[in-house]
């Protein structure tokens, strides 16, 4: 019984249904520069979800972890446009363009902490097969 935790004392997790019931925190990063690499865009809590917004003539590589940008585990966001409302919890994205690429990003925050995403093998998922 020493190791039962009580609802009211537990921290919030992923799992924590009522996060994501409610209204997400404002979160918005504009100018970012993915022409040369790929930029990480570090949320400072898990997010609810995400939107990207490639304000540039080329085409956008989007992913949840380095690896994924960098093999084929991305997605594509048209020159000029947005990808749709990503419904994602994740502490990281990852936005690699071509010249002249710049990027915003807004997203809905949960209050999960970011660490909540850690794992062994990196934060935001990074390992998991579709994230590479």
């Amino acid at each position: 019984m020493s190791n039962f935790i009580k609802s009211y004392q537990a921290n919030v997790g992923l799992n924590h249904t009522p996060a994501y019931q409610v209204s997400g925190q404002p979160f918005a990063k504009g100018a970012i520069n993915a022409a040369s690499s790929t930029q990480t865009v570090n949320f400072p809590y898990v997010t609810r979800w995400v939107v990207v917004n490639n304000n540039s003539s080329t085409v956008l590589k989007v992913g949840f972890s380095t690896r994924g940008v960098a093999a084929a585990d991305y997605f594509d966001v048209l020159p000029n446009s947005s990808s749709p409302r990503l419904e994602v919890k994740v502490s990281q994205i990852f936005l690699n363009g071509g010249a002249g690429a710049t990027v915003s990003v807004v997203a809905g925050l949960t209050s999960i902490p970011s660490t909540r995403v850690d794992t062994a093998l990196g934060t935001s998922w990074s390992g998991s097969s579709g994230v590479g």
